[in-house]
């Protein structure tokens, strides 16, 4: 199946201190942006990154080594808005598209080529890891339900979808003036079927300051072997 990746680097990145836009930042040598786009481009054919307005040439020169076509574009007030507009610049010979955060830059090419294998009986597929704690259901100070944990996953991406499905669920939500919170969301409110499949421990998403901080450690271990 042809694929595409969407890369979403638009985050100011204000929570991590560092005066960069979150993406631009290093970690292990290399930036978030640069790591996520080369898992990216082993299972992708092009890739689509959304940046901050401005950031474009900066983004274009970080992306010259990834060894795939790259387009970059300016990205929204809203991941929603950044997916749409990287949608527009998605080839239409493309028959899957990946979306995929910068701020997790340590999924494996391994989770892109499961998440893209999942789209064979399904229309989009979402990676799962499983959540230890118990969660609860609060409102006003006090605790209404307790939610059953064995049925509960927290999503990460890599998240993968057939590119018509994909349109038509962004189109619909945008007409709608829905927002969610992920793409697999905006597919689940349009009726289509979204898989799970594994995911990894190690793909965490940097937001914050002491994030980055497990980030740096987390790439000298992987680098010490």
């Amino acid at each position: 199946m042809r694929a595409a990746a969407i890369v979403l680097a638009a985050g100011s990145g204000a929570r991590l201190g560092l005066g960069v836009p979150k993406a631009f930042a290093p970690v292990g040598g290399r930036t978030m942006l640069e790591l996520a786009a080369a898992a990216a481009a082993t299972v992708a054919e092009r890739l689509v990154v959304a940046v901050p307005p401005g950031e474009e040439g900066r983004a274009t020169e970080l992306l010259a080594g990834v060894g795939r076509p790259a387009g970059v574009v300016a990205g929204g007030k809203t991941r929603q808005a950044s997916v749409r507009a990287a949608l527009a610049a998605v080839p239409p010979e493309a028959e899957a598209v990946l979306c995929h955060d910068a701020a997790r830059p340590f999924a494996s090419p391994a989770l892109f080529e499961a998440v893209l294998g999942a789209l064979e009986e399904a229309d989009g597929a979402v990676p799962v890891v499983p959540i230890p704690d118990t969660v609860k259901v609060v409102e006003g100070g006090w605790v209404v339900e307790t939610l059953p944990r064995e049925r509960l996953g927290a999503a990460q991406t890599p998240q993968g979808f057939r590119a018509g499905p994909l349109r038509e669920a962004h189109g619909r939500a945008f007409a709608a003036g829905l927002a969610f919170t992920d793409d697999a969301a905006v597919l689940e409110w349009a009726g289509f079927r979204v898989r799970v499949v594994p995911g990894e421990p190690g793909n965490f998403k940097i937001t914050t300051a002491e994030d980055l901080r497990r980030a740096e450690a987390f790439a000298a271990g992987m680098l010490r072997g």
